[in-house]
């Protein structure tokens, strides 16, 4: 392998890794803070899941993002690495600041970006970047939506029971959490492993996009280790700033996260699970009470996705000119 695929393959590894560190906080959010379980065991557990969604699950996402949003024989190794950087350095810089943004978005916005800028709008594959953000925008709204009627159902059903079945939703949290981890994983690990092959397609490895099964375990590693560090400063927005999580709301928000997520993992859907569990909590907080949810606090984070793709694209954009033209001594090795 060249050294620019080296690093392509480095920067993809690096790129799941803060994945897991920056989005699978959110999965251990309601639970830690319904005290469900204690915080180390509970991100151990979810890296588990996390390594095991893609295997169990597929890598759906894997072929939508290395596929069907820009066209191979437009690209090459240097628009790739662009794109990888610009999400990275966002995701350290909204880590740094606790703001829980997306992943996704900023993957998303740094494709966007690096291909434009090096290969112009005719590599861009409009039925896939439409596909791409339909899903984005699409499922939290679902989120909320889910989390609403679930909880709705919940409370009905629960309505009459002792304060006994706080324990009972406790307990179910661990179950739901770990099949949200699942979901989680088969959905944000194939992000990595999809630009990664396509890095492998482009430098001439591969004759035709098919994920290789190194690759695979790779991105469901670095996502699984990413996890198991844990993203403090995040899991403490997403499970107190809202309002206080009680174990039904924590239960509910899981379950409404974990539809939602695994069905567009399934359809090859991209979506932000930080955005997906948010608006889940904020649709069960809702269905108990419309003045439960501090309304404020998301939308300082909806302000924050807002900007996400835009700014990556142009942080990407950027990012390829100075590879180009700032930097001859890396280009000759690239």
């Amino acid at each position: 392998m060249s050294l620019s695929l080296l690093i392509l393959i480095g920067l993809g590894v690096a790129y799941a890794f803060l994945n897991g560190v920056h989005d699978s906080s959110s999965i251990v959010a309601t639970m830690i803070s319904s005290r469900a379980i204690q915080p180390r065991a509970a991100l151990l557990l979810t890296a588990v899941a996390e390594f095991a969604g893609p295997l169990v699950f597929g890598i759906a996402v894997a072929n939508t993002i290395g596929r069907e949003i820009a066209d191979a024989q437009f690209l090459n190794i240097q628009v790739i690495i662009a794109a990888l950087l610009s999400a990275i350095i966002w995701n350290v810089l909204t880590w740094v600041l606790a703001i829980p943004s997306s992943s996704s978005h900023a993957l998303i916005g740094g494709i966007i970006g690096a291909v434009v800028m090096g290969a112009g709008f005719k590599a861009i594959l409009m039925a896939g970047v439409a596909k791409v953000l339909i899903s984005l925008f699409i499922s939290p709204i679902l989120g909320f939506l889910t989390g609403y009627l679930f909880a709705q159902l919940v409370f009905l059903l629960s309505w009459k029971a002792s304060p006994r079945i706080n324990g009972v939703f406790r307990k179910l949290q661990i179950i739901t959490s770990f099949g949200l981890a699942l979901s989680h994983g088969s959905n944000d690990a194939p992000k990595s492993m999809g630009l990664i092959t396509l890095g492998l397609l482009v430098s001439g490895q591969i004759d035709q996009f098919v994920v290789p099964d190194w690759v695979v375990l790779m991105g469901a590693g670095a996502i699984a280790l990413g996890t198991a560090t844990g993203g403090w400063q995040l899991i403490r927005t997403l499970g107190s700033k809202f309002y206080r999580i009680r174990p039904i709301h924590g239960f509910s928000a899981q379950v409404s996260s974990a539809i939602v997520t695994l069905t567009a993992s399934l359809l090859g859907g991209p979506t932000s699970t930080t955005q997906v569990v948010s608006t889940a909590i904020m649709g069960v907080g809702a269905a108990e009470r419309l003045s439960k949810v501090r309304w404020g606090v998301a939308g300082e984070i909806l302000s924050t996705w807002l900007i996400t793709i835009p700014a990556t694209g142009l942080l990407a954009a950027g990012i390829y000119w100075l590879i180009e033209q700032g930097f001859p001594a890396l280009i000759s090795l690239l």
